[in-house]
């Protein structure tokens, strides 16, 4: 049985942790009311840009609509810049790696976004580009742009055949999902007739048009992408730091037993003593 010292710091050590995970608990709960309210609001911009570009699609000649054998694909992968959050970074690893072994693409570029995804990669045997990793700090559309200009070019260059991304889709504070999302080539959806507006009246030219909203779109898709992912990411972490306090809790009810049972054999081993020593000297 363990001294009544070693019980006692580890009871404090214990306390300690709990009111860190307990406060990490409640700053990822600021965080996340925050982050939910970015991504609600971008939801309904992003979908109707989509529902825009889907009704203009026919008959685009456009680029970034051609789609090629694929030989060389470059993979986005929003990760977080810090850790404590559960398996929100080993979940996006984890899709990583199907996504490239359903494929068998043999010539993989990755293009994290987020440092635990640089830690991860930076040591593995794929093409990396590093300029963007540490942009994930405040992101917004400018740096959205930025990174999409990048990846437009490129594609359009032939560097990439295919472009998708990688990151967890925000659906409640307990729940995150992991997707695998494709961003180029654009993918034209299928739209029932009903739901198609064909009175459109275009100023200037559909393609003028087409040729600005085709960027745009794809700018505010990879922004929702990383929103939603910051957003998922506190939903993990105050997940994980509310477990972790109960856990603590838990731990500390342990100890506090094991405190009290070794306190009590202190005890009645001192009474013993002091027994058997006045036994001998009435003896």
């Amino acid at each position: 049985m363990p001294s009544i010292k070693e019980v006692k710091n580890r009871i404090g050590s214990v306390k300690s942790t709990q009111q860190l995970t307990k406060a990490m608990k409640m700053v990822a709960a600021a965080k996340l009311k925050k982050a939910q309210d970015k991504v609600l609001q971008l939801r309904p911009y992003s979908k109707k840009l989509n529902e825009i570009l889907s009704n203009l699609s026919d008959s685009i000649n456009n680029e970034l609509f051609k789609e090629r054998n694929v030989n060389k694909v470059l993979v986005v992968i929003v990760s977080s810049d810090k850790g404590l959050c559960g398996g929100f970074n080993s979940s996006l690893i984890k899709e990583f790696k199907s996504f490239s072994n359903d494929n068998n693409f043999n010539n993989i570029t990755v293009l994290p976004i987020g440092k635990k995804a640089y830690d991860f990669f930076k040591n593995s045997n794929f093409d990396l580009i590093l300029d963007y990793w540490e942009e994930l700090n405040e992101f917004s559309y400018e740096k959205s742009s930025e990174i999409c200009d990048f990846i437009i070019s490129s594609f359009i260059e032939s560097r990439f055949d295919k472009v998708s991304i990688i990151y967890n889709e925000f659906k409640n504070v307990a729940v995150q999902k992991t997707v695998s999302e494709n961003f180029l080539p654009v993918i034209q959806e299928e739209t029932k007739q009903n739901d198609s507006n064909n009175n459109y009246i275009f100023e200037p030219q559909k393609n003028k048009i087409i040729d600005d909203l085709i960027p745009q779109t794809l700018k505010t898709q990879l922004l929702k992408s990383v929103l939603e992912s910051n957003a998922s990411e506190q939903g993990s972490r105050m997940t994980a730091m509310s477990q972790a306090t109960d856990n603590a809790g838990e731990l500390l009810k342990e100890l506090k037993l094991t405190y009290n049972r070794s306190r009590q054999a202190a005890i009645t081993k001192e009474i013993l003593e002091i027994v058997g020593g006045a036994e001998a000297l009435n003896n």
